[in-house]
């Protein structure tokens, strides 16, 4: 093909991509209008987090291509979430300051059209949504590489909120500093649960180097953007908020490093099809009670995907009093995940639902 014929094709494919343009425009819009009049139908609570789930699986499994299902149910999340906003405008709080991980959980989740307030504390979270100063809060509750985040599990025990959604966010550190080498750095601050995951990298590249924990990866990058010598360990976002070199990307010892957050709210999320439950109970002090915890969900062929055992805080046990923290997949409405729940609280001395929710959807 001669450069004149290659110069005419490049206008008509420019000319065919302004027209998809305009009727994506205009059917963004139509989708606004729809989602303005179920607003005034519904009026209340308007966000679902169950029928946003379906509609993003949906969207996934018609993809013909060639734009991956991830892709696609990126800009499907920032239509809704834009849509919303027009009926609803949502205040999120997270685990700041901004530039954390759980800022891009919160992003990931909920679309960029909401109002993100970072606190300094996850307890600040809590607080902030059981005030009603917020409508929801974003937590880090586990990580695949150093585990659960105790303070969010202990704070879920006592807490009135319920959990509303799920958020599994891929975690990529990267040393990042005012400095141009590496060779240049003489602290390191991050996270403590940052620090271990990315503990055999630091102990081949920057053995000597002292290592300090600090509140978030963000807060680290805020002090490193003063400190001349020193280096952070972070997300992206954190090094151009605070206009940081990235001296490595990717370092942690983990490629599949993935911290999974949770959703809190008032309220907790209907069935979507595709669902989790969690929750919290204790064992009577007696042989064979743990056990007996376990019984109720293999009898009604509920599938348990975590139990993990914290000392029990705030419930008035002694000295070595444990509670259990169980998912479980279906939604506590579902048949069999209600008869387990039903058998479980007779044969528990305690047991709190802390939430149905539906899988993160991406």
């Amino acid at each position: 093909m001669s450069k004149p014929d290659e110069k005419e094709e490049l206008g008509k494919l420019r000319e065919g991509i302004d027209a998809i343009d305009s009727e994506v425009l205009h059917l963004i819009n139509e989708r606004a209008k729809i989602a303005h009049r179920i607003g005034e139908i519904k009026q209340g609570v308007i966000y679902r987090p169950e029928r946003e789930a379906q509609v993003l699986r949906r969207l996934a499994e018609e993809n013909p291509g060639p734009l991956s299902a991830e892709a696609v149910q990126r800009i499907s999340r920032e239509i809704m979430s834009a849509c919303l906003a027009l009926e609803q405008p949502r205040r999120i709080a997270y685990l700041g300051p901004a530039g954390t991980y759980t800022e891009s959980a919160a992003q990931k989740h909920f679309g960029s059209a909401p109002t993100l307030n970072p606190l300094p504390s996850i307890d600040d979270v809590f607080r902030a949504v059981e005030a009603g100063n917020v409508d929801y809060g974003v937590i880090p509750v586990e990580n695949s590489t150093e585990g659960a985040v105790g303070r969010s599990l202990d704070l879920l025990l006592n807490a009135s909120l319920q959990v509303c959604g799920e958020v599994h966010l891929p975690i990529h550190h990267n040393l990042m500093s005012k400095a141009a080498a590496p060779g240049e750095i003489k602290t390191v601050y991050a996270h403590a649960q940052s620090l271990g995951q990315c503990h055999e990298w630091l102990n081949r590249h920057l053995p000597n180097v002292p290592r300090i924990a600090v509140a978030s990866n963000a807060e680290a990058a805020r002090i490193v953007a003063g400190e001349p010598g020193s280096a952070a360990i972070a997300g992206e976002s954190a090094a151009r908020l605070y206009e940081l070199n990235i001296l490595a990307a990717s370092i942690e010892d983990n490629p599949d490093n993935t911290t999974r957050f949770l959703i809190l709210a008032d309220h907790d999320a209907g069935r979507s099809g595709k669902d989790k439950t969690s929750l919290v109970c204790s064992a009577q002090n007696r042989p064979g009670a743990v056990h007996d915890l376990l019984t109720p969900f293999a009898r009604n062929n509920v599938s348990m995907t975590r139990f993990e055992s914290r000392p029990a805080k705030g419930l008035g046990g002694g000295k070595w009093e444990y509670v259990f923290y169980i998912d479980i997949e279906g939604h506590r409405d579902d048949a069999a995940v209600a008869a387990a729940l039903n058998e479980l609280g007779a044969k528990a001395s305690f047991v709190k639902v802390l939430g149905s929710y539906p899988v993160a959807p991406f």
